[in-house]
């Protein structure tokens, strides 16, 4: 599946999954983009990265950011830690009418999301893999 294919999947909520992708592609440009597997399908992830769960004896690549469909609502993923802290647990207040945890911001539409904080925490994540410094 590419791509595309995954978008037109998503049925009615393609839409929705357009405009999300529009504003991380914006805050990121350039940012490698590509399908990863997930449970049985699959959601669209950015800025692969080297990553090794504690469990794991081998490092693998997980991205900076992925998004999916769920049943009820879209997920975010942003797996940046800034001072310690995963961005999208420390800002959530900022982002609007969402719901977070660790690394995940869940919300029904964005246009329920503050689309200017959420773009600035997607720069500030893509800062920490282009200049980890």
């Amino acid at each position: 599946m590419d791509v595309d294919a995954w978008f037109a999947a998503a049925g009615d909520r393609a839409e929705e999954l357009r405009r999300v992708d529009a504003l991380v592609q914006a805050a990121a440009p350039g940012i490698d983009r590509q399908l990863v597997p997930s449970g049985s399908g699959a959601m669209l992830g950015y800025g692969m990265t080297p990553y090794r769960p504690r469990s794991a004896k081998e490092t693998t690549t997980w991205p900076l950011i992925a998004l999916a469909a769920q049943k009820r609502h879209l997920s975010l993923y942003v797996s940046a830690v800034v001072d310690g802290e995963y961005l999208a647990e420390s800002r959530a207040a900022q982002l609007g009418d969402v719901s977070c945890g660790k690394s995940c911001i869940r919300f029904t539409s964005l246009d329920r999301v503050d689309t200017v904080a959420l773009d600035q925490l997607l720069r500030d994540a893509v800062a920490t893999i282009r200049d980890p410094g």
